[in-house]
């Protein structure tokens, strides 16, 4: 018993991050940004806690691979149907057992209620391992079928911000007990902005729930007032033909750019010479692109109000009316400052989560 106390004793602390995807290398700066610079800056707030990220569906190559000092194990699940699903499931569970052997394994952290929660938890309860679910944007609307299969504890719960854990107690009956929101490196963005050239700027997946026809029914009307207005939208999506099309009908080719998707570096530098974030999604976790904008220097115009504490940069309309006259109110200000704001540094974050598993 004594040497298997002492075997234990010299194991080697890890924390596993179960994630439906994860990037491929440190080109892959599209995928979930905001996860990566957590991820990145939970190693750089604790260098020698080993942390391993266990990513379901994404790369769709099986390997095993280190990122910014992190150990990844992608499976490659692919996204496929159902049987696929389940063999997924299967090795995540050897490869956690393999893990356990080796580690001691102070805690689990998944990304979204799904799949990974489901998997996580089943693990954490037979292995009495410190587990916590990161509730992150639609994953706390109603219909969620993990849900109700894992009947998660209130206090295993991480909401991404005050609004999305009041959402999930109006659907589940469950008032999350931790907040954390996701924070940003400020190490990406330059220490010298250059011109603001750009009136406003859009940032996001070009999808429905994302409203970039309502962005752009915007900037038509602000440019009876504006007719020079210059916007970018950033961001790929199955929108994206017919927002083309309402840029050419309402004749604001000369407005409205589609960009396209860009690295995460090329949005934040575009972001620092861009005057305004519009952020037009009618439902949204806590976007990280605010924080990010904010720090860029910008003002920030957003449906949403994520956290019931914002800065005075930060304004929400009552509704989606009254967009066009506060944008009107801060082009026309003459004294309208573009300092960086910083309200959530990926370290405090870090931190914040790190204390969460005792670290």
């Amino acid at each position: 018993m004594q040497q298997t106390d002492n075997a234990s004793m010299n194991k080697h602390k890890a924390i596993v991050i179960l994630s439906p995807g994860f990037p491929a290398d440190g080109n892959d700066t599209t995928c979930i940004p905001p996860m990566q610079i957590f991820v990145k800056g939970l190693k750089q707030n604790k260098p020698h806690l080993h942390i391993i990220v266990v990513s379901f569906q994404y790369p769709f190559t099986a390997s095993r691979y280190y990122w910014n000092g992190v150990e990844v194990i992608a499976l490659a699940g692919k996204g496929k149907g159902q049987l696929f699903r389940l063999i997924t499931w299967r090795r995540v569970w050897q490869t956690l057992k393999k893990i356990q052997d080796k580690y001691e394994l102070t805690g689990l952290l998944n990304f979204w209620i799904g799949e990974c929660s489901f998997i996580g938890n089943r693990f954490a309860k037979k292995y009495n391992v410190p587990h916590y679910t990161w509730l992150l944007g639609q994953d706390a609307k109603a219909g969620n079928e993990y849900v109700n299969r894992i009947k998660p504890e209130k206090d295993a719960l991480i909401a991404i911000s005050d609004s999305l854990a009041k959402e999930f107690s109006i659907n589940y009956g469950i008032l999350p007990e931790h907040t954390i929101p996701t924070g940003i490196d400020t190490t990406l963005f330059s220490p010298r902005p250059g011109q603001r050239n750009i009136d406003i700027i859009g940032a996001g997946s070009l999808i429905p729930l994302k409203q970039y026809s309502l962005f752009v029914n915007v900037i038509k009307r602000l440019t009876a007032d504006f007719p020079e207005i210059k916007t970018v939208i950033c961001g790929k999506g199955p929108e994206m033909e017919s927002l083309k099309k309402q840029i050419s009908r309402l004749r604001l080719d000369n407005n409205v750019e589609l960009k396209g998707e860009l690295s995460h570096p090329e949005l934040l530098a575009l972001m620092q010479r861009s005057k305004i974030l519009l952020h037009t999604s009618c439902y949204e976790g806590y976007s990280t692109v605010l924080s990010e904008a904010l720090y860029a220097g910008c003002q920030v115009v957003s449906l949403v109000n994520g956290m019931n504490v914002r800065p005075a940069q930060h304004h929400v309309p009552d509704n989606a009316e009254h967009i066009p006259g506060i944008i009107s109110g801060l082009l026309n200000n003459p004294d309208l400052r573009h300092e960086p704001v910083l309200v959530y540094p990926v370290e405090v974050i870090a931190a914040k989560v790190a204390a969460l598993f005792g670290h």
